[in-house]
């Protein structure tokens, strides 16, 4: 019998324990406003942000997202969208760390690691994340990387020493769902370290179906920040999220090729 224990976990990623498996992009918002209502509806414990966009603006302004947001309650991920190699990504983390400096999180050494040179179908590439993930992780950051569902890749990067892996279920963006299924089962089948489904959520369904094949958390932001009511589309991603994984440990039903009926057909008169 599942232990109602197990539900309940939190998601720990290295040595940190976040309350929440659901974490929020903060890009593509109609305004910081909405963006502030859709994170407090997420109930997100890790909110992430690009470097490249955090850098280029007024960190401490009145109105940036960085003074607008609880750090006390949230962890920020910086991630290094926009970098196209890894020597560009590994600056990009360095100025992430001193980002979250800035706001308090004096050991906050989290980077997502992106590194995309293919701008228009927007998919990592396997080797210069495999460099920039050795490089970082030999200099002691917590290390996600954002792959294609590769599982021969993610294993490489888990033997490297990142805290987790987070795959894409289709291109980012494109709120296609999760295209590559199989391959994302398997890496979550294989994987010691956390599998955060990235990129291509749609909606909560979506959310539901990664989750109720294994993954530990989601990650997710166009979906809500171009849903037509963001927040409301947040709080249904939260509660996708806890009815995957409830899902998950319960078991779902074997399937069979007829039909089988639910009630008895005993004491039935002709």
């Amino acid at each position: 019998m599942v232990s109602l224990d197990n539900i309940d976990q939190k998601l720990v990623v290295e040595n940190k324990i976040f309350p929440s498996r659901l974490m929020i992009g903060t890009g593509k918002y109609r305004n910081l406003e909405v963006a502030r209502k859709s994170i407090a509806a997420s109930g997100t414990s890790v909110v992430t942000a690009a470097i490249r966009r955090l850098q280029s603006s007024d960190l401490l302004a009145e109105n940036s997202l960085l003074t607008s947001l609880d750090w006390q309650s949230l962890w920020l991920l910086p991630n290094t969208a926009g970098c196209t190699s890894a020597e560009e990504a590994i600056r990009a983390a360095a100025l992430g760390a001193e980002i979250c400096k800035r706001i308090g999180q004096e050991d906050n050494r989290f980077v997502k690691l992106e590194v995309i040179p293919d701008y228009q179908h927007l998919f990592p590439d396997p080797i210069g994340t495999l460099k920039a993930a050795e490089y970082l992780i030999a200099r002691k950051y917590t290390v996600l990387p954002y792959i294609s569902p590769d599982p021969v890749l993610a294993r490489q990067l888990e033997e490297l020493g990142c805290a987790a892996i987070m795959p894409l279920g289709s291109p980012i963006g494109s709120g296609q769902g999760l295209k590559n299924l199989e391959n994302i089962n398997i890496i979550v089948d294989n994987s010691r370290i956390p599998v955060i489904v990235d990129a291509g959520i749609g909606t909560a369904s979506d959310a539901v179906m990664a989750m109720e094949i294994g993954a530990d958390a989601i990650l997710t932001n166009s979906a809500i920040a171009q849903a037509s009511t963001p927040a409301l589309m947040a709080d249904s991603m939260r509660l996708a999220v806890q009815s995957g994984r409830c899902a998950y440990f319960a078991g779902r039903m074997s399937k069979i090729n007829k039909a089988a009926a639910s009630s008895p057909l005993s004491g039935i008169s002709a």
